[in-house]
Parts: C-alpha cells; structure tokens; sequence
C-alpha cells in the first residue's frame, strides 16, 4: 500500500503519512516495524509506529476474540493517529482475497446483507474516513509488484495458525475454487450485497426523517410507523438510533439483538442494548443513553463528555463533568419540567464539585451552565 500510493501520488502535492500498528503480541514483530519505518524513510515518508497496549488504548487481556480485540484496537490506534496528524483519509491494503475470506466468515455466522456485503471500498468508522483501494487486486498480485520493485516483505506466521477462523477459511477457499466458490465469485458476491445495501440504507434514511425527532440527546421514534415499515428497515432505523444516541459509529450490535429491540417495540415493552435504554410507550419509542454505560466517565468542563456533550459555564475551581445520575436527579426538583423520563435524566451530563451538584442544564438545572453536543452524529 505504501509503495503503490507513493507511486500514484508522486508529484500531485498531496500529503502522505505511514502507520504500522505493533499489536506487541509475538517476539519480532517491534524488529518489523521498524523495517517498514526504514522503508518509509527511504521513500521520504513521514512514518509513525502506533503500539497496543503503548498508548490510550489498552493492550491484549487476554479474554474474548483476540482477533477482533486486535481490530478494535488497530482501527482505534489508526483513527487517533489519523485526527492527530490531520489526515482527512487512511488507506488499508485489504485485497480480493482478504474480501473473499471476510464474506466467507459472514456467511459461516448467517450474515444478512450488511455481513455478506463484507468490506467496502470508501466508509468511516469511529469519525475517520476509511479507503480500500486495492480491493479488487489479489495478494499474489501485490507480491509480483514488490518483486519487480526489488522490495521484500514480511509474513506474519499467525496467518499460518489454524486456531484463528480467518486462516481456517483461507485454507477451505483452496478446496471450494474447484467448484467455483473462487476469491473473484465471493468478491464479486460483496459488490452485489453491497449495492443491495445501500438501496436499504435509502430506505432507511427516508424512514428516519419521517419518523425520528431529536430531544436534547434522546431520539424518538413514531411506534406505529416504525412497526408499519418492513422489518429489514425498521432494524436499520433502531441501528441508526442507537448510533445517534451513544454517538458511536462502530460495528452494530449482532442481528439477534436488533430483532430482540423489534420485539419489544412490537410487544410495548423496554429494553437496553448497546449501552441505550429502549422505553416504549403507547404512541412512541425513545432511545437515551443507560446510566450504567456512562456512570464512571468523567470530563473537565468543556472538554467532550461521553463523545457527545460539552459543558461550558462559569470558572470554578475542582469542578468535573459526569453523569448526574439518581443521587444528582434527587437535587433537581424540576427535572421533570423537561418532558423526559428519569432513565433518560440520569443519564445526561452535571457539574460536579466532589460530591456536591453544582449545575445540570438538561434536568432544568443550569446555573449559568449549557451542555452543547460535542460532535454531529454519525448515523
């Protein structure tokens, strides 16, 4: 990736930045690092090597997947890297064979759409533009490219073990070529996904400003229309709500979780999923924040709270931001005088001095405070 975008912006002042993410997770693997940091430098390329586990992104725990924690962390490494240095774009060399093995994965785990349209080209994730150019060019073909450059690379070795799903998958692809399963049918299986995602997506856009309406955070949604939309769209709708709420723009929950939120839209009953709250009522569904998501995140004031609010007011000395929670609530005796319910309430942000509230402008406590949203939402 490297060579070829130097090749293809030589001359045409666009600015180029290298990032090799460490995962620190087997013996060489800081040697090799430094190897692609001395062939950036070779090309007259700015070169960073984000570690895991280095900075503010904790390292393995060894608990869960280690190859999706390892995503996590690699997206979430290269989208700091990417805001501090004032990139607008970061390009990833994930290839046909890489996309051939991702929708391979999906389907394995009853993928809908959005699973078998696997990786696309041009997408954001976390606030951060995300370009895979190279999606329809096969790994042997990047290989003969650095062979003619007289430029070596490197293998992991993990891609050879058999523990991980995504290695056993590409050994499987080697038996299913021969009945026609091949890394150009499956990519050519994601396009297709692809464009049958984003005519669902259209659909959900116009279900969302038909039925959604904005109420300092929370969404609400008309129950009866989104139980009158087909249920492929209303779960896009309730996925786009729960990205406006908790302002992340990630992978979504898993599609039995949605169809479990659909249900309890349907069955007039609430729910919490993906650190949101589901509160329905007879005329409307509201999704806010859940307290226990928030309730040990802090802030200083005017710094983002929850990726989602800013509190700007009067200078005060050992003050912080942080849920107002239900002690906080206690200490607004208008906070209902906002039309809002108290699973919502406990949620917002609140001035804090120690233990003692100083103000909560969204529970009608303001105190010369406001709360301001700290970034527009993704969804």
């Amino acid at each position: 990736m490297m060579y070829a975008a130097h090749a293809a912006f030589a001359g045409t002042g666009t600015r180029l930045a290298v990032a090799t993410v460490d995962h620190a997770l087997r013996d060489g693997s800081a040697d090799e690092a430094a190897g692609v940091a001395r062939a950036a430098a070779a090309l007259g390329l700015d070169h960073d090597i984000l570690t895991w586990g280095a900075g503010d992104v904790p390292g393995w725990d060894g608990r869960g997947n280690l190859q999706d924690a390892a995503r996590r962390a690699r997206y979430a490494l290269l989208s700091e890297w990417a805001a501090r240095r004032g990139l607008a774009a970061v390009a990833l060399a994930h290839t046909a064979d890489d996309q051939a093995e991702t929708v391979l994965m999906r389907l394995a785990r009853a993928g809908g759409v959005d699973g078998l349209a696997a990786m696309a080209a041009d997408s954001h994730r976390n606030g951060l533009r995300l370009l895979r150019p190279l999606l329809a060019v096969r790994r042997a073909e990047l290989r003969r490219y650095l062979t003619a450059l007289g430029v070596d690379w490197v293998d992991d070795p993990s891609n050879d073990n058999p523990a991980f799903d995504r290695i056993r998958i590409r050994k499987a692809l080697e038996t299913l070529g021969e009945l026609g399963i091949s890394v150009p049918a499956l990519a050519q299986v994601a396009q297709h996904m692809q464009s049958a995602r984003t005519a669902l997506e259209g659909q959900a856009s116009a279900a969302m400003a038909a039925l959604a309406q904005s109420d300092s955070g929370d969404l609400l949604l008309d129950r009866a229309g989104l139980l009158d939309l087909p249920a492929e769209t209303a779960r896009r709708v309730l996925i786009r709500g729960l990205r406006a709420v908790t302002g992340q723009n990630g992978y979504p929950p898993r599609g039995a979780a949605i169809d479990r939120l659909l249900a309890a839209v349907s069955e007039g009953r609430d729910d919490t999923q993906a650190g949101c709250r589901l509160l329905v009522r007879h005329d409307r569904v509201r999704l806010c924040r859940e307290y226990d998501a928030v309730r040990d995140l802090r802030a200083e004031p005017g710094q983002a709270w929850d990726g989602r609010w800013r509190l700007i007011g009067p200078a005060e000395s050992d003050t912080h931001v942080a849920a107002l929670g239900p002690e906080g609530a206690r200490q607004c005796p208008d906070w209902r005088v906002t039309g809002r319910p108290h699973a919502s309430v406990i949620a917002t942000p609140a001035v804090w001095q120690g233990q003692r509230l100083i103000a909560a402008p969204l529970a009608n406590l303001p105190q010369g405070w406001r709360a301001e949203p700290a970034f527009p939402s993704d969804a």
